[in-house]
């Protein structure tokens, strides 16, 4: 989509070898969810690959919480009459919780990523899950949209 710039940022050696198919699944994602995104915007996308210290540290100083996560979304919005509406989105990938995750659930790592680059995408587009009924919805379009894919419903793991 012309209205979608996308960046990508590798910051730990373990994400080296999988840039170039995160890259093609997040572009492939993108266009699969082309409907999601609001045509007035323009988005900045910048997708990060970390590791565990550096989420540890993202976390406890934007979400005061001393753990490592997945994945964490960030959003900020420009309103200028000038240049248009912008959202500034930077989506930061932990490889050493995803690891984790796929070992323990015998998952692919690209399955995995891609549920959470969903989640994330539907974040930046308006949807939450703060209240059950608002999860209850966002988890039925990950599922939706990940069966288009052909990837199983990852809730049922």
């Amino acid at each position: 989509m012309k209205n979608i710039k996308v960046d990508f940022f590798s910051e730990s050696k373990k994400w080296s070898r999988r840039v170039p198919k995160i890259k093609t699944i997040t572009k492939k994602t993108i266009n699969k969810m082309s409907p999601y995104f609001k045509r007035d915007y323009k988005f900045e996308l910048n997708i990060i690959l970390i590791d565990k210290s550096k989420m540890i540290k993202l976390n406890k100083n934007y979400k005061n919480k001393q753990a490592d996560t997945d994945v964490l979304t960030f959003i900020s919005k420009n309103l200028n009459k000038n240049v248009g509406k912008i959202l500034y989105c930077d989506i930061f990938f932990s490889i050493d919780t995803i690891e984790k995750f796929i070992r323990r659930n015998k998952v692919s790592i690209y399955n995995h990523f891609n549920h959470l680059l969903i989640h994330s995408l539907l974040h930046i587009n308006g949807y939450d899950h703060k209240k059950n009924f608002d999860f209850k919805k966002m988890k039925k379009e990950e599922i939706k949209i990940l069966e288009s894919f052909g990837i199983n419903n990852p809730y049922t793991i």
